[in-house]
């Protein structure tokens, strides 16, 4: 069967690697494959053992290859990592053409005169995203071109890396025989596969809850205004887990996702001694018998300190309980019951979690939004209009400007 363009993304996790496979067809992407397998080689969202990882991203191609008569040559890959970060900058310069126009030239200059600043000699620089152009003190201008002054200064948000373990993702991946077509951070990609361009107008905020590390991106005007990684995520919930049952971490992972929950919620609560009921789960070597509230008095107050951080950070960009579009939650994490009511109860923001669009037979798993974002973006960057995919225009222009930072590590 002849076969149209292919897209594959490839989310590279510290607890999963799961591999998407989607032909466009039909004016829509429909997907061909997709497979997951565990990871190793992973800390905190970074590759620290690039043989390891290599390894295990070969295995998971191979098996999709020979199950699905698919050949793999090139990816789009993520980057997680609490090691990623942001931070603000200013650049101004004088407009060049005497006529005072504004040139695509003198944007490329301003945005590069915001690069200009100090960071360790060890982190480099990934993009640029303005939040905003001013041209001769009139602020709030989105695009700049064309118009005409004489001085433009652009206020930026840079997007930093560990280089070391941005070179270790990319090894890992060309060593498992694979190209890299693009390489794009968890949050955006998954922020892709979510957000609609609406919530991005109003102002939302993307909690990627993984299984080392939970990601805030927060969009407001359309832009990416914030973006943050914590060193917290679902595996610390199951390490409570086993601590506080005093059992094996893999017994409090199966606990957690057959019996866990965030907090007793309000049909449970007009149930008399729901929550006091015994649960009884048997292992090899062992029987454990708790409560649902015995559960949820461990796992609550660890989901709550991970809000309490996004809490945090929503402050101190002036957005807290500000984001007339609320929280959309994606991730493994967002799985585990009564999350989305504990999160409006805290963030006080309407929450709703992820579902996925613009790929026909993908499985509605909140845990795909990151690879489902990748091939999103990808058919965007190359050029595939996609029906009822919305807000690919960002997309294509992050990718874009990905390619041209990423390739300088590639042979």
């Amino acid at each position: 069967m002849a076969r149209g363009h292919i897209v594959t993304g490839l989310d590279i996790g510290t607890d999963t690697i799961k591999i998407l496979v989607a032909q466009k067809r039909a004016e829509t992407l429909e997907v061909l494959a997709q497979a997951t397998m565990p990871s190793f080689g992973l800390r905190r969202g970074a590759v620290v053992n690039v043989e390891e990882t290599a390894k295990n991203i070969q295995l998971l191609v191979d098996g999709v290859q020979r199950d699905h008569n698919i050949n793999i040559g090139s990816v789009f890959v993520n980057m997680g990592g609490s090691h990623l970060y942001v931070t603000h900058s200013d650049g101004v310069i004088s407009v060049s053409r005497a006529d005072q126009r504004i040139s695509e030239e003198d944007v490329e200059r301003v945005l590069q005169a915001s690069r200009v600043i100090n960071i360790p000699s060890n982190e480099e620089i990934l993009d640029v995203f303005p939040r905003e152009f001013i041209i001769d003190d009139q602020k709030g201008i989105k695009q700049p071109e064309g118009l005409t002054g004489i001085r433009l200064e652009a206020k930026v948000i840079l997007l930093c890396y560990f280089q070391s373990y941005f070179i270790n993702l990319t090894q890992a991946v060309l060593s498992a025989k694979l190209q890299i077509n693009d390489i794009v951070p968890s949050p955006l990609a998954a922020a892709e596969a979510v957000l609609t361009p609406q919530q991005k107008e109003l102002g939302v905020a993307l909690i990627d809850m993984g299984s080392d590390t939970t990601s805030l991106a927060v969009f407001e005007e359309g832009d990416l205004v914030h973006l943050a990684i914590f060193p917290l995520g679902s595996a610390n919930i199951t390490k409570d887990i086993a601590i506080g049952l005093k059992t094996e971490f893999a017994i409090a992972e199966t606990i957690k996702k057959q019996h866990g929950s965030c907090m007793i919620s309000k049909s449970q609560k007009d149930k008399k001694n729901t929550s006091k009921k015994n649960i009884e789960v048997f292992g090899q070597s062992e029987s454990l018998s708790f409560t649902e509230k015995d559960l949820i008095n461990i796992i609550e107050p660890r989901v709550r300190e991970i809000i309490d951080l996004i809490q945090k950070e929503l402050k101190k960009i002036g957005r807290q309980e500000l984001l007339p579009g609320g929280v959309v939650i994606t991730g493994g994490g967002a799985k585990l019951p009564n999350i989305k009511e504990l999160v409006r109860q805290q963030l006080k923001l309407t929450c709703e979690i992820g579902v996925l669009k613009g790929i026909d037979g993908i499985e509605q798993d909140p845990a795909l939004a990151t690879v489902a974002g990748l091939v999103l973006g990808g058919a965007a960057a190359d050029d595939l209009p996609i029906e009822g995919v919305l807000g690919l225009g960002f997309m294509k222009k992050l990718f874009s400007k990905f390619k041209k930072t990423f390739r300088v590590f590639i042979p």
